[in-house]
């Protein structure tokens, strides 16, 4: 019960999902806005603005390097993990979206006059364009400067 107790303390993860949460909250009132329509999937979609990937991985590197100290090998490794990330999600995802769009396209086309066929959709959203990925990027270093004002996250360690 004490492992329990020490993740629901741990202050750095708990900002990092915070952050995470403030996107996907972010991006279902964009959406809102954009197409006067509420739509809750968006909340657990991947894709869209902000990137929630972005500003959960970049939250956690700031808590870390706030905690640990800017030049710990932890805040080394959560660095490069939220580069490869943020990279994933607007390069190798984004470009699985695009295929996904084209192929669903070449279905369409086919099989327009055979409505027997009847396969499910790729998802074409999968990705984020590098705006994306920089709006969460920041946001989660927003999240994470608030939560050490508002001192959520412990002091560095000396």
């Amino acid at each position: 019960m004490e492992n329990v107790m020490d993740i629901v303390n741990n202050d750095v993860l708990l900002v990092a999902l915070l952050a995470c949460g403030t996107a996907q909250l972010l991006k279902a009132i964009i959406e809102c806005i954009r197409h006067r329509k509420l739509n809750l999937r968006v909340l657990v979609e991947t894709g869209g603005m902000p990137s929630a990937h972005s500003a959960l991985v970049t939250a956690l590197a700031c808590g870390i390097g706030r905690t640990l100290g800017w030049s710990s090998p932890a805040f080394a490794v959560t660095s490069v993990f939220s580069i490869i990330v943020m990279y994933d999600a607007a390069g190798v995802r984004q470009a699985a979206g695009k295929q996904a769009k084209v192929l669903n396209q070449i279905i369409d086309e086919l099989f327009q006059e055979k409505p027997e066929f009847n396969e499910d959709r790729l998802k074409e959203l999968l990705g984020h364009t590098p705006f994306q990925v920089i709006a969460g990027s920041v946001l989660g270093v927003v999240v994470s400067y608030l939560a050490a004002q508002f001192t959520l996250i412990s002091q560095p360690i000396s």
